[in-house]
């Protein structure tokens, strides 16, 4: 076999791939190729493949920090094949051969009596359908695939470097998906588990994470869905800067959810930022910190994204049907609102009114005088102009923190339920009732609350404000509760197809 210098490969499996096939589509393509090949699946790592009657194997040298692969080509030999290389197949597949009986084997000798009977090698006849590009100096393709009547696209780049590999994935917008060979690609395929996918909503306040798995009819299930209080925008508003402490935790809090999510064989990590990451100067610094530290990049998306999102997980969430229908979702740094009718969006926006801001400027992390409470509710409710003269919507949904765990106390909660939660009802005597718990005592005193989450003890009053003075300016004296949020929007918009 002529020499073959080894490349650092990576590919990902899927449905489709949004926006990389729009910029594959920009470059130009090499001619159209057709293939009908046969893969040899085992439980090792080896990459065996039967083509035009030719064995070809390659084996997995080297993984590096990135979760590139460095493939190998050892054997390139057509049929009939003598003892020695039929030997070296199984090898490859870290599988004992059987007695060896003849000299050479043809090809149907080889499957029929030797691959079939193994119990541990899986024959797969796959039909390829692929296109070559050169993607920023990088070999790269675009293939269709179908197993057993099962199909999937795949998209594959490689070279020699493999900085140009990462820069060419990250240039198409794939490098939160999963580096997966064509045995495991394949392998997944014919064994049809449900897809899984993963989000991560990098908030000024916490750090949500979220696994589903969706199945044929397009419905999601929770694998994991679960939040950490890092607190990226502690002193934002002072500093306008991401602090180190905040960030270090921050960046250890995404590193455990990635591989978490890795575990869970999720096939593609999504992460976006919001409001802290928006405003804060150094951000760029920050983005570039994670990166490096989880391979993740960041995408840090407008406030009427996140109000979409956030529409698309309502209604998903709870079926809301016709009407006029008003979505807000409050964070630690912004709240966004959507407007709609059915499944169609009016208007969204985004306003700098976040509990962490609140806190901060009124003191309301532990017990305030009524003055105190009444200056941060009119601070608020300034900032909250642009809802004011709205008419009165037909229903009104609230997401996030603060919503979700003034639910949780109602119900007294001990132990998160988001079963429970969803599509709960509050009134503004309850909302009154905890912004009264709240104002009277300390964070310590707080966190004793049955139902309140201890790290959320100094921002909920803050919280509660401002969703007692939107539910105020919109005439609702009630909300529904969506404990899905922007993560679960940002799940379906991605992975949904």
């Amino acid at each position: 076999m002529a020499t073959i210098i080894p490349r650092w490969e990576w590919r990902v499996f899927g449905a489709a791939f949004g926006a990389a096939e729009d910029a594959f589509g920009a470059l130009t393509p090499g001619p159209v190729e057709e293939s009908e090949e046969l893969y040899l699946l085992s439980a090792a790592s080896g990459n065996v493949k039967v083509r035009d009657d030719i064995v070809e194997i390659k084996l997995l040298r080297e993984v590096n920090a990135d979760g590139l692969e460095r493939w190998e080509p050892v054997m390139k030999v057509g049929f009939p094949l003598p003892t020695s290389d039929v030997s070296s197949v199984f090898d490859a597949l870290g599988v004992v051969p059987p007695p060896l009986t003849r000299g050479v084997y043809t090809f149907d000798q080889f499957l029929a009596g030797l691959v079939e009977p193994s119990g541990v090698v899986r024959p797969v006849r796959v039909h390829k359908r692929r296109v070559r590009y050169t993607l920023s100096g990088c070999r790269a393709e675009i293939a269709d695939v179908e197993v057993d009547g099962r199909t999937a696209r795949t998209i594959a780049i490689e070279s020699e470097d493999s900085s140009a590999v990462i820069a060419a994935v990250r240039s198409v917008g794939l490098d939160g998906y999963v580096n997966t060979s064509y045995p495991r690609g394949l392998a997944a395929l014919i064994d049809d588990g449900p897809p899984r996918y993963a989000v991560i909503d990098v908030g000024t306040n916490s750090v949500k994470f979220h696994v589903g798995e969706r199945d044929d009819g397009g419905r999601w299930r929770a694998i994991v869905d679960r939040a950490e209080m890092t607190r990226l925008g502690e002193n934002l508003e002072h500093r306008g800067a991401i602090g180190t402490e905040p960030l270090e935790r921050t960046v250890a809090a995404i590193a455990g959810m990635v591989e978490e999510a890795r575990r869970n064989h999720a096939r593609a990590v999504a992460a976006v930022g919001t409001a802290g990451l928006r405003i804060a100067r150094n951000r760029d610094d920050v983005i570039a910190a994670i990166r490096a530290r989880t391979g993740i990049t960041v995408e840090v998306i407008p406030g009427e994204e996140e109000g979409r999102f956030a529409y698309l997980a309502a209604r998903a969430g709870l079926g809301a049907t016709g009407g006029f229908l008003v979505v807000f979702d409050t964070g630690g740094g912004s709240t966004q609102f959507t407007f709609g009718q059915g499944q169609r969006v009016e208007e969204r926006f985004s306003v700098d009114v976040g509990a962490v801001r609140y806190t901060e400027r009124f003191g309301l992390a532990g017990a305030v005088v009524p003055e105190v409470l009444r200056d941060a509710l009119a601070a608020i409710s300034a900032d909250l102009s642009r809802i004011d003269g709205r008419p009165p919507p037909d229903a009104l949904v609230a997401m996030g923190g603060a919503v979700t765990n003034i639910t949780a106390v109602k119900l007294g909660l001990a132990n998160y339920d988001p079963d429970v939660v969803q599509g709960a009802v509050l009134d503004r005597a309850e909302i009154d009732r905890q912004i009264e718990l709240y104002r009277s005592r300390d964070a310590d005193a707080r966190r004793a609350i049955v139902g309140l989450q201890p790290k959320r003890a100094d921002v909920i009053l803050a919280g509660a404000c401002i969703v007692r003075t939107v539910m105020e300016k919109l005439e609702q004296q009630t909300l529904t509760v969506s404990d899905r949020g922007l993560r679960h929007g940002l799940l379906i918009d991605r992975f949904g197809a």
